[in-house]
This record gives structure tokens, sequence and C-alpha cells, in this order.
């Protein structure tokens, strides 16, 4: 998964809601609300260069804003940073998210991020979530629906307990989402 893939499967299977977006050059800044409305900036940083680290100056300039803006935490997201780096982290409310290391979360919860993502898709795609396969308005031109597949597909990793799999199940859904995006109530 790239940074933004990363991005948008944390805030799924956290059901973090947006509230703001900023793309500036270096990095991408996303305002979110957890359940319990509290502030949390995501940071997405695609490093360039060879080495490709996040560095300590990045850290502080993202607890600067924190704190400025009356953030209740953050996440960094990146490929690698520096041992610096993750040290100043650790100190405040930031969490670290990497090649390395991807959060913790539970299986169930994922396989419910699908499904609400399934159903979310699906009302916006057939204006319902259907009830039988003859209801399902997502197959075009004889081909089978996407969002459907992906749900039977989900299911059965589920079953046999393939995580990964499913984590590329999430990550395919939310890439459809951005095609058919889901209206917001």
């Amino acid at each position: 998964m790239n940074v933004e893939e990363k991005t948008e499967f944390i805030m799924a299977i956290r059901n973090y809601k947006y509230s703001k977006k900023e793309r500036r050059p270096d990095f991408i800044d996303i305002t979110a609300q957890d359940a319990s409305n509290k502030k949390i900036l995501l940071r997405s940083i695609e490093p360039e260069g060879k080495a490709g680290y996040v560095g300590v100056d990045i850290v502080k300039n993202m607890i600067k804003l924190m704190k400025s803006e009356n953030y209740d935490s953050g996440i960094l997201i990146s490929k690698r940073f520096t041992t610096s780096a993750t040290q100043e982290m650790s100190q405040e409310k930031i969490e670290l998210v990497s090649d390395e290391y991807m959060p913790h979360f539970d299986t169930e919860k994922l396989y419910l991020t699908i499904t609400n993502c399934v159903d979310n898709q699906c009302k916006a795609n057939c204006g319902r979530v259907p009830e039988k396969k003859s209801d399902c308005k997502g197959a075009l031109e004889g081909k089978p629906c996407k969002v459907r597949a992906l749900s039977d597909n989900s299911s059965f990793h589920f079953e046999h307990g393939w995580v990964d799999l499913m984590r590329n199940d999430l990550k395919q859904l939310l890439s459809l989402n951005r095609t058919f995006p889901v209206k917001e109530d």
C-alpha cells in the first residue's frame, strides 16, 4: 500500500469522519474526528530522495500545528522515519505508520468495515442494499458487479482467516469509492 492508501485504510478501519483535507507540496493533511468527536490530524508524507526518511524537523512542525490548532492526537504516515523522529513522536501524541509498522486492528473490525463500505457503495450505486442478486444494478455489460464480487470475496477470506486478502479487499473497495463516490448524509 502506498501512503495515501494507508491513510484511507486507517480512516475506514477506525471509522474517522473527514472534516478537512489540505494538499501541500510535501504532504497531505487530513483533519478527522473519531466517534467521541476528538480532533485528529493525519499527515501523509511521500518522502523524496534516495533515503526516503521523515526527519525530526517534520515531526516538530506537525507538533507545532497540532498545538496551535488544538488537535487531540495525530498520526504520521510515511515509508520510513529517522530514529530521532520516532523518539519525538513517542513523546507526543503522534502515532507512527510506516512500511514496517501498521497499527493493530481486529479481524472482525476489518470485516465489519468492509461490510459497511459495501453497503454504502450499494446504496450509492443501486439506491439501496440489494436483498437478492437480481436487485443488484452494479453489473455492467454482462460483467458482474465489482462491489458484489469484493463482498463475496471478503466473506470467503474472513471465513478462512486470510487477513492480508481482506486488507486487499478493503483497499480495492476504497479505490472503487473514488470511482463511485458515496453521498454524505
